[in-house]
């Protein structure tokens, strides 16, 4: 249980940082919650990860918080602000295929 309690402090972490380091008009653009919320949110589950073992009920909505950034929030700011890597292809269009531009022809 030791070990499940530091990877889900580090998860918290991780995504804490990442809602950090994410400008604030990409929250706006992407449509979701504003930045303070989300790291208001994100450090108070980091805080609980760290204060309290895993068994509690508070380190679990935590962790569902943090799911919820990692899986919901997280690609919608990377979509909106140009982020991310699209390997091993480089940067192309939305509409690229395997072979290049799809024209709907």
């Amino acid at each position: 249980m030791y070990w499940v309690s530091w990877g889900l402090l580090l998860f918290s972490l991780f995504a804490f940082v990442d809602s950090a380091i994410r400008r604030e008009d990409a929250y706006r653009a992407a449509d979701k919650q504003t930045k303070a919320f989300w790291l208001i949110i994100l450090g108070l589950a980091a805080a609980v990860n760290f204060f309290m073992g895993i068994l509690d009920f508070l380190p679990i909505i935590g962790l569902i918080a943090t799911i919820v950034y990692v899986v919901d929030v997280r690609p919608a700011l990377r979509q909106v602000s140009g982020g991310g890597r699209r390997w091993p292809r480089g940067r192309g269009s939305s509409s690229d295929g395997p072979y290049g531009p799809f024209n709907g022809r």
